[in-house]
């Protein structure tokens, strides 16, 4: 069976929305008929999967693929204002933006640390309710991108997880808070790859790492997440493969489409991952 969507004239803001898994939930809801406005830190280019321009493109402009961008870095409230002002209706908000670079405790500045959850924890509570009188009027939907990374240990991510942990916490706390006029929901992602280069993600997946002056997008590489073994990605997890930016836009599109659901966490990890008891039961 395949479910379908509608939303035409509906207008949607994706946050991280140029690269990885943030251009592919923005590239799903436009293909639902939204009008969809993207933005990021700094502008996509031509290797950015959603535009087929040649080249940069500047704020407000409106690349090939139909999105409006808008050059923003969702940590700053006043960038946030901006943002949202250039809005007069608004149904859907998608928070993707976040990431970090392996960041082990030891050795890792408290800045880093703090740049980390500013971006992943702090930045969607700003835009959140910075959009929230727009969101109520339209009765429309808030959508988390969360990750594994905040429902499990997240040994040399600390930081990164304890603020998805709270970015999980945060939605149930804002879907009581604003029911019934918003629903808030999240997206719980884990091992998932994009056609970005080097950008196979262990945890949420966007291009907010950037932000931090890191390679590619996500908390780490997959290839770093089992120990340099490239070879075993998706073997640890039950559905045997890694989620893809479709997977995670699936989900995106029926919690932000009305309806009950608030308050929720949709696990998109294809099963979790396989307890390393089982590999060592199995040798």
């Amino acid at each position: 069976m395949t479910v379908t969507y509608d939303y035409a004239g509906k207008r949607v803001l994706v946050t991280g929305g140029t690269k990885g898994i943030g251009a592919g939930i923005a590239a799903a809801f436009a293909s639902a008929g939204a009008e969809v406005t993207v933005c990021a830190r700094t502008p996509p280019t031509a290797r950015d999967h959603h535009s087929g321009d040649t080249g940069a493109v500047g704020r407000g402009a409106v690349p090939a693929g139909g999105f409006r961008f808008v050059q923003a870095d969702v940590r700053d409230p006043s960038d946030v204002e901006r943002l949202i002002s250039g809005f007069d209706r608004l149904d859907v908000v998608v928070n993707n933006a976040g990431g970090s670079p392996p960041a082990p405790l030891e050795g890792t500045s408290p800045r880093l640390h703090a740049r980390v959850i500013e971006l992943n924890l702090t930045a969607p509570l700003l835009v959140s309710q910075c959009a929230y009188p727009l969101l109520a009027e339209a009765g429309g939907a808030v959508v988390m991108i969360g990750s594994a990374s905040g429902a499990r240990p997240s040994p040399g991510t600390s930081a990164y997880g304890a603020a998805k942990a709270g970015l999980h916490h945060l939605a149930r706390c804002l879907a009581a808070e604003w029911a019934p006029r918003v629903r808030v929901n999240t997206v719980v992602v884990g091992l998932a790859t994009t056609r970005d280069a080097d950008t196979r993600d262990a945890g949420s997946q966007d291009a907010g790492a950037r932000d931090l002056g890191t390679r590619g997008a996500g908390a780490h590489g997959a290839a770093d997440h089992y120990g340099g073994r490239a070879d075993l990605d998706g073997r640890a997890i039950p559905a045997g493969r890694m989620a893809t930016p479709a997977d995670v836009a699936q989900a995106c599109l029926w919690l932000a489409a009305p309806g009950y659901v608030t308050g929720a966490e949709v696990r998109v990890d294809g099963g979790g991952e396989i307890p390393a008891w089982r590999h060592l039961v199995a040798e």
